[in-house]
């Protein structure tokens, strides 16, 4: 059983940063990819960055230049590291780790941007 635990949300005004946290435990075999994404309230869930298993990464244009994302393998933690937040960064922030056998998803982590 793969468990993912989301941490370092809060409430931070415009401009501020905060750096988020998913410990992966569990049996996992092989990581092909992990991600960030988020849903803001009355909207879909979508894509912020992923970091591939060769370590290329990806950003959603919204972030990009803002957000970082990296991954200590040792600790099997993925982080996300957000500067320059805007209100409209504001969500419930969730992790996901694409194994060779299955997706698996955290519980989320809320930010909030206050303006």
């Amino acid at each position: 059983q793969v468990q993912l635990v989301e941490s370092g949300g809060g409430v931070v005004q415009a401009g501020g940063s905060l750096r988020l946290s998913c410990a992966a435990s569990g049996s996992i075999f092989r990581i092909n990819a992990m991600g960030w994404y988020r849903q803001a309230p009355g909207e879909q869930r979508e894509l912020v960055a992923t970091l591939a298993r060769a370590g290329s990464t990806y950003y959603a244009d919204s972030v990009k230049g803002r957000f970082t994302i990296s991954r200590d393998s040792a600790k099997n933690t993925l982080y996300l590291q957000m500067n320059s937040l805007k209100p409209e960064d504001t969500a419930v922030y969730y992790c996901k780790l694409d194994a060779s056998d299955s997706s698996y998803w955290g519980q989320g982590t809320l930010v909030t941007v206050s303006s």
